[in-house]
């Protein structure tokens, strides 16, 4: 037990230490949409956090596709959309190729970050506590999302 949160301690710290360089490798990603406000920008290039329970999205019911706001690539299907409680839009998996995984120590814990395979942007994490038959759930913060309905 100690030896693994020691693990996970100097994970965190390395990772505190790089942090300034986290910033600097978001200028590579490239913004594709113009229109992107301040706290998308923050979002989807400095894989920051929106607030739980501030999307629109947490609420949308129709049958429809969810696109990365930055490049328009098709993520998820609203038929893999569901209430986790968490309070950010949640889904038990994404279409095929949409997303790149990396580990993320921040915040002293172990967890998959994943990113848009097609522009590099940063869409959440996913944890293997879903309820679909692979367990997993894709947390994804509703700002770096648009909603298309197939209607």
């Amino acid at each position: 037990m100690r030896r693994n949160f020691l693990k996970l301690f100097s994970a965190s710290v390395i990772s505190l230490i790089l942090f300034p360089y986290k910033y600097l490798y978001s200028a590579t990603k490239k913004i594709i949409n113009q229109n992107l406000t301040e706290q998308q920008k923050h979002i989807l290039f400095n894989e920051g956090t929106e607030r739980p329970f501030t999307s629109s999205l947490l609420y949308e019911k129709r049958d429809g596709f969810y696109h990365c706001a930055n490049c328009d690539a098709k993520l998820f299907s609203s038929n893999t959309k569901y209430d986790s409680g968490t309070g950010w839009p949640s889904f038990t998996e994404a279409l095929p190729g949409a997303f790149n995984t990396k580990t993320d120590y921040s915040f002293g814990m172990k967890r998959v970050e994943y990113h848009c395979a097609k522009c590099g942007a940063h869409h959440g994490h996913v944890f293997d506590d879903g309820p679909g038959e692979n367990g997993m759930r894709f947390c994804n913060n509703g700002l770096c999302l648009i909603f298309k309905p197939t209607n």
